[in-house]
C-alpha cells in the first residue's frame, strides 16, 4: 500500500593529462634555456627573447629570411670592394637597398604577433602569420624557434650561429643557400596555402544540402502481437487482468494491488491491503479499463498476507492463469505489475534474485507471519503489494508483498525501492484463496511446537503441545532442528517458513543435531483473521 496506517510493507527492515590548442596543433612544450658560446640564451617568451628577434639578425633576399651567415655571404656578393677574398668583420652588416625596409617590417611583425597571442597554461603559444615560430613540417635541424631557439644552419643550441670571419664563398655557394631558404619558406607558403584552400572548400561545402531529422518520413505503426517471452507480451496479456483497489476506513485512507482469478469479480491480494476496510470500511475496485466497483472481503489470513475481495456486479472479467512456484530457478527473469503510488497499470521487470528467503509477511515482524518469500530485484513500490509477479510465459507465480529499505530515518510511506522486493509463492497463496473461498476462512500449517534460534545454529524446539503433530512424532523441549527434507536449517523463522509452504497433511523429514532424523506429518487449523 502507498500509505496504511498500522500495517505497510515498509516497516525499517522489511518494507514493501594533457590538453590540445583550440588551434588543432599539437601542442608545443616550453623549451628551456641551453648554453650556446656567449651563455645562456634567453627565453623565446621573455621580454629579452623577444627584442632579439628585432635585431638586424635577418635580410631578405628577394622578399625570404636570411639567417645571418647567408646574409655575409649576399653582401660580398654585392660589393667589388669584397670580392677575391676580402673579409669583413662579423658586426651585423646588412646589405642596402630594397631588402632592408622588408626585414625590419618582418621583425616587427614577429615580435608583435608573439608578445600578444595567449597561451595555454604551461604550453607556448602557436606562431602567427609573420612569426617566427615552429615549423610543423620541416625537417629535423630546420626547425626556427623565436629568440634563436633551436637548430640553424646545423648548429644546435639556443643561439643564432655567429657569422665567422674568412674567405668569401666561392661563386654559386650563397645561391645555394638562398636556394634552400627559398624552398623552405615556399614549402611553408604551400601548406598555408593548401590550408586556406581546404579551409575555403569545407566552408563552401557547408552551404549545400542539409539533413534535417525533423523533415524526415515518420515510421510505420507498430503492427502485430509482441513476441512471446518478451516483458512486452507479458504486459499485454496480464495487464487487463491487474486491479487497484482503494480503500477508506476509520484508520484513514488507502491503496494497493490485486488481480482477478474468476471472471466473476474474486480479486486475490494482500492482507495488508484491505485489512483497515474489513470492519465497517470501503473497498472500491479500479479495473485496467478504468471501472469501477466496490467490493466486499471475502476472507483474509494475517499469518500468510492473504486475502480474497469480490467485486460486486461483476462478471465476463479476464483472469489470470496462475503457474507454479516450486520449480522457480535463481534468475530467471520475472515481470511485476502494480499501482505503485497509485499508478496503476505501472509494468517493471526484474530476475528471481534468490528463494526461501524467510520474511515476515506483510512486514508485521511477528514470527507467526513469516513466509517463504521469492526475492526479486523487479521494482517494487508502496502501491505494489497484492500485485502479481509474473513469469515470461505470463503465468503469476508469487503476490508482491514487502520490500527492503535500509534503516536511514526515512518514514515508512518514504521508503521505496532498493532493488530488493519479496513475493509470496503462489503455491501457498494459491491453497489459501482456495481454502478461503470454498470454506470461508483460511487453514494454517503447524506442526504444534514452539521455537528459537540455536546458539549453535538451527531452530531450538521449545514447547511441545500435547497431542499435537510434533508430539505424536516424539519432538522434546531442547531438540535442535537442522534440517527439514534437504533443506538446511539456520534458524526459527526458517523452519516455520518450510513448514507454511507446504500443505496439512503433508508428510516431512526433520534431521535434529546429533543425526538423528524425525518423519512428522503436518497438521492444519483454522486462522482467526482478527
Amino acid at each position: 500500500m502507498a500509505h496504511h496506517e498500522g500495517m505497510s510493507e515498509n516497516d525499517p527492515t522489511f518494507a514493501d593529462n594533457s590538453q590540445t590548442p583550440s588551434s588543432g596543433f599539437p601542442a608545443q612544450n616550453r623549451p628551456e634555456q641551453e648554453q650556446g658560446a656567449s651563455g645562456a640564451a634567453p627565453s623565446p617568451w621573455s621580454a629579452e627573447g623577444a627584442a632579439q628577434a628585432q635585431q638586424p639578425a635577418q635580410t631578405f633576399e628577394g622578399g625570404h629570411a636570411q639567417d645571418p651567415a647567408q646574409a655575409h655571404d649576399a653582401a660580398q656578393a654585392h660589393d667589388p670592394a669584397q670580392q677575391g677574398g676580402a673579409q669583413s668583420q662579423a658586426s651585423g652588416q646588412v646589405p642596402q637597398g630594397d631588402q632592408q625596409q622588408p626585414a625590419q617590417a618582418y621583425a616587427a611583425q614577429s615580435h608583435a604577433g608573439h608578445s600578444g597571442a595567449p597561451s595555454h597554461s604551461g604550453q607556448a603559444g602557436h606562431p602567427q602569420h609573420g612569426e617566427q615560430g615552429t615549423n610543423p613540417y620541416a625537417a629535423p635541424g630546420q626547425q626556427i624557434y623565436p629568440g634563436g631557439y633551436g637548430t640553424l644552419g646545423g648548429q644546435p643550441g639556443g643561439q643564432m650561429a655567429p657569422v665567422q670571419e674568412g674567405p668569401a664563398p666561392r661563386n654559386g655557394r650563397g645561391g645555394a643557400s638562398k636556394l634552400m631558404v627559398g624552398v623552405a619558406v615556399l614549402a611553408l607558403l604551400v601548406g598555408g596555402g593548401a590550408g586556406a584552400v581546404g579551409g575555403y572548400l569545407a566552408a563552401d561545402s557547408s552551404t549545400g544540402t542539409t539533413v534535417n531529422s525533423l523533415d524526415q518520413e515518420r515510421p510505420a505503426r507498430q503492427t502485430g502481437n509482441a513476441e512471446d517471452g518478451t516483458a512486452e507480451a507479458v504486459a499485454q496479456k496480464v495487464s487487463p487482468s491487474v486491479v487497484q483497489l482503494k480503500t477508506v476506513s476509520s484508520q484513514g485512507a488507502g491503496e494497493g494491488s490485486g488481480f482477478i482469478i474468476s471472471d466473476d469479480g474474486y480479486v486475490l491480494t494482500n492482507n495488508h491491503v484491505i485489512a483497515g476496510a474489513a470492519e465497517g470500511g470501503q473497498i472500491q475496485v479500479v479495473f485496467n479499463d478504468g471501472q469501477t466497483a466496490n467490493a466486499s472481503v471475502v476472507g483474509r489470513d494475517p499469518t500468510t498476507d492473504i486475502a480474497v475481495v469480490k467485486a460486486e456486479g461483476a462478471s465476463n472479467l479476464p483472469a489470470v492463469e496462475l503457474g507454479r512456484s516450486d520449480d522457480l530457478r535463481v534468475g530467471q527473469q520475472v515481470v511485476a505489475i502494480g499501482s505503485p503510488y497509485e499508478l496503476a497499470g505501472t509494468v517493471t521487470s526484474g530476475i528471481v534474485s534468490s528463494l526461501h528467503r524467510p520474511v515476515s509477511a506483510g512486514g508485521g515482524g511477528d514470527q507467526t507471519t513469516v513466509m517463504d518469500a521469492i526475492q526479486t530485484d523487479a521494482a517494487i513500490n508502496p502501491g505494489n503489494s497484492g500485485g502479481p509477479l509474473v513469469n515470461m510465459k505470463g503465468q503469476i507465480i508469487g503476490i508482491n508483498s514487502a520490500i527492503y529499505s535500509p534503516s536511514s530515518g526515512m518514514s515508512q510511506q518514504e521508503a521505496g525501492n532498493v532493488g530488493i522486493g519479496f513475493a509470496i509463492p503462489i503455491d501457498q497463496a494459491r491453497r489459501t484463496a482456495d481454502d478461503i473461498i470454498e470454506d470461508g476462512y483460511a487453514t494454517q500449517t503447524f506442526i504444534g511446537a514452539t521455537v528459537g534460534n540455536a546458539r549453535q545454529g538451527g531452530a531450538a524446539i521449545a514447547d511441545v503441545e500435547a497431542d499435537s503433530p510434533a508430539d505424536k512424532a516424539g519432538l522434546k523441549g531442547g531438540d535442535v532442528v537442522v534440517k527439514i527434507g534437504d533443506r538446511n536449517v539456520d534458524d526459527s523463522d526458517t523452519l516455520v517458513a518450510a513448514i507454511r509452504t507446504r500443505a496439512p497433511g503433508e508428510k516431512v523429514t526433520l534431521t535434529l543435531e546429533g543425526g538423528r532424523t524425525v518423519d512428522v506429518t503436518l497438521g492444519g487449523q483454522p486462522v482467526d483473521p482478527n
